[in-house]
């Protein structure tokens, strides 16, 4: 079971090995909803849970599978862009300080709500232990200007308030598994040679690895690359 909390709302997920059973929104109280709590708007508050258990299983997919479009975004991305009248710098993957960035929007795109420029950096904060100090709230905010630039979050209106479009949160979840668990771990592997013997019982993915290590390897000899111990 994945359980999701936000303050009096939360989400859950009932699962049975790969297959979802349910999904569930809860309001422990509905003044979090902020639409009354008299009985003529149970309506609506069953409208605004509903509205939520969608974004939520909308989000979850989205992180499940990424997705990139085919229009170089990879060599976009570190480019400055223009936002309204100012000129704002372009987002380099190889920042540490924008990979939490870009964990910390994954992890608010499930939320049930819009979030601030404040939750934001709360979130970044509980993801990579550093303080106000570390990483303040106006370098929160200048990340979320080019993260909008780049059309990965956007913001209705005139509000302080952010969202993770869809589209978003499929280009993040992509961006950040390509780095972490494909590009990162083979080049590990082929820096440091396998040890002893494998093990007996070996995923699909660990096999998926085994091959692209091996067919890497090949590759970078025939390229004249050397993977340094």
């Amino acid at each position: 079971m994945l359980k999701v909390h936000f303050g009096r709302l939360s989400l859950k997920a009932y699962s049975k090995g790969e297959h979802v059973l349910r999904l569930e929104a809860i309001v422990h109280n509905s003044y979090e909803l902020r639409c009354g709590r008299v009985l003529e708007k149970f309506p609506e508050i069953t409208g605004r849970l509903s509205a939520m258990l969608d974004r939520f299983a909308t989000a979850l997919d989205c992180v499940d599978i990424g997705f990139i479009a085919d229009d170089q975004i990879l060599d976009q991305l570190p480019q400055s862009s223009q936002l309204g009248g100012s000129r704002v710098g372009g987002i380099d993957l190889n920042q540490p300080r924008m990979r939490s960035a870009l964990r910390a929007l994954q992890a608010l795109a499930i939320a049930p709500k819009d979030f601030t420029a404040a939750q934001f950096t709360d979130k970044v904060h509980s993801l990579t232990g550093q303080t106000a100090a570390d990483y303040t709230i106006r370098q929160a905010a200048y990340d979320l200007r080019k993260l909008r630039a780049k059309a990965l979050i956007s913001k209705p209106g005139r509000s302080r308030r952010y969202v993770v479009p869809p589209a978003g949160a499929r280009t993040i979840s992509a961006l950040l598994t390509l780095r972490d668990q494909v590009i990162v771990p083979l080049l590990a592997g082929m820096r440091s040679p396998l040890l002893g013997h494998p093990p007996s019982i070996l995923t699909p993915a660990d096999r998926h690895y085994e091959k692209l290590r091996i067919d890497m390897e090949a590759l970078f000899t025939e390229l004249g690359i050397a993977a340094a111990a």
